[in-house]
């Protein structure tokens, strides 16, 4: 593909097609739409399906049903939609199925306001399941990460076979920028592991030298069980207390002792910075030009850009903060991801800003949060 004004929700899609996604499953809704519109044009000439569920929650299912029979899946929705995922996110990490989820964030709660964007669905994706067991937050900035990430979200679900977010917004989804797709350092695909022939089957008990079962098809050759409920590594429904506790620390210790591994971040640093700004998402470009005015007006200021949310990449920013002594973390929001920097960095001050009123936040606006 050669260069091409694309928007974020088209790279989302051709990401996802490049990863092997060969079933779609949503609904329509601003402003996640045109993501159904690009993989409907992209994946039944490739011989792959796209369907329309009846609602969220169908849309959703149709997924982890297609995932459990082998396929690489993916859906699209916004914050109302989210919200009826809820159940079936559920289900996805409790039986450990790997599907991606994007969320093109709009404004506000409920139904909010669909035409415009901020990042305040970032805790909801944490913890909107039940039991307080985590999928992956990944949260892009531009066009191009929105591919790329894409590509990242289907290799983590397929490693450890769990639900992986796409956190865009709006104004990242329906802004078009030039792209060459085909000039971007492209991940190399993972597969979920498959059960090894002539051994007994136990669907949820982790591979060897790992936290992540093997996967075996359903409607294969080997028979291989599936339960919303607390099972045993069996697939059966146990009221064992052992089993339950190792398999709920098992689904928390699988993504968080091994977040160092996808902790993917841009960092920009500035001689004699003593201030660490930190941000994700849609703020993010516009934190990257204060922090070069302020530079260039003799007040260096560094920036990290975080595009690993959940599970909070601890050790990450506690190596990157340590040589700072001021941090200050903007968000699309009115203070989300913030009370995880003060809880990482209890000994350092962190400023806060945040807005959601509908508009982007501006440079200009960073600049006086931090300096008056």
């Amino acid at each position: 593909m050669a260069l091409s004004l694309m928007e974020g929700n088209e790279a989302v899609a051709w990401g996802a097609f490049d990863a092997g996604c060969r079933f779609f499953a949503g609904y329509p809704i601003t402003p996640a739409t045109t993501i159904y519109n690009t993989m409907l044009s992209l994946l039944p000439p490739a011989g792959g399906v796209v369907m329309q569920g009846e609602d969220e929650i169908a849309s959703l299912g149709y997924c982890l049903g297609a995932s459990m029979a082998g396929a690489k899946v993916m859906t699209a929705t916004s914050g109302p939609g989210i919200s009826l995922y809820s159940e079936h996110i559920s289900f996805a990490i409790a039986s450990e199925i790997p599907v991606v989820i994007i969320d093109v964030q709009r404004l506000g709660p409920s139904t909010g306001y669909a035409t415009k964007g901020a990042d305040g669905d970032i805790q909801f994706l944490r913890w909107g399941n039940t039991g307080g067991c985590t999928g992956i937050v990944l949260s892009p900035v531009d066009v191009a990460d929105c591919y790329t990430l894409t590509i990242q979200a289907f290799n983590l679900a397929e490693v450890y076979r769990c639900p992986v977010f796409v956190a865009s917004s709006k104004e990242i989804g329906m802004t078009r920028e030039s792209v060459d797709l085909a000039a971007l350092e492209r991940p190399a695909l993972r597969e979920r592991a498959l059960q090894p022939e002539g051994q007994a089957y136990m669907p949820f008990r982790p591979a060897p030298g790992t936290e992540v079962p093997y996967f075996a098809p359903i409607g294969g050759e080997v028979i291989s069980r599936q339960t919303s409920s607390m099972h045993g590594e069996n697939g059966y429904m146990t009221p064992v207390p052992g089993e339950i506790q190792a398999l709920v620390e098992r689904l928390d210790r699988k993504l968080i002792d091994e977040v160092d591994k996808f902790s993917f971040y841009e960092l920009y640093e500035e001689e004699g910075s003593e201030t660490l700004l930190i941000t994700y998402g849609v703020t993010s470009r516009a934190a990257k030009e204060a922090c070069r005015e302020m530079t260039a007006a003799g007040r260096p200021t560094s920036l990290l850009v975080l595009k690993t949310l959940w599970p909070v990449p601890q050790g990450l920013i506690k190596n990157l903060a340590a040589g700072y002594q001021q941090i200050a973390v903007v968000e699309a929001n009115l203070g989300q991801y913030v009370r995880e920097i003060r809880r990482i960095l209890p000994d350092k001050p962190v400023e806060f800003f945040g807005v959601m009123d509908g508009k982007l936040i501006s440079p200009a606006e960073i600049k006086e949060a931090l300096h008056g």
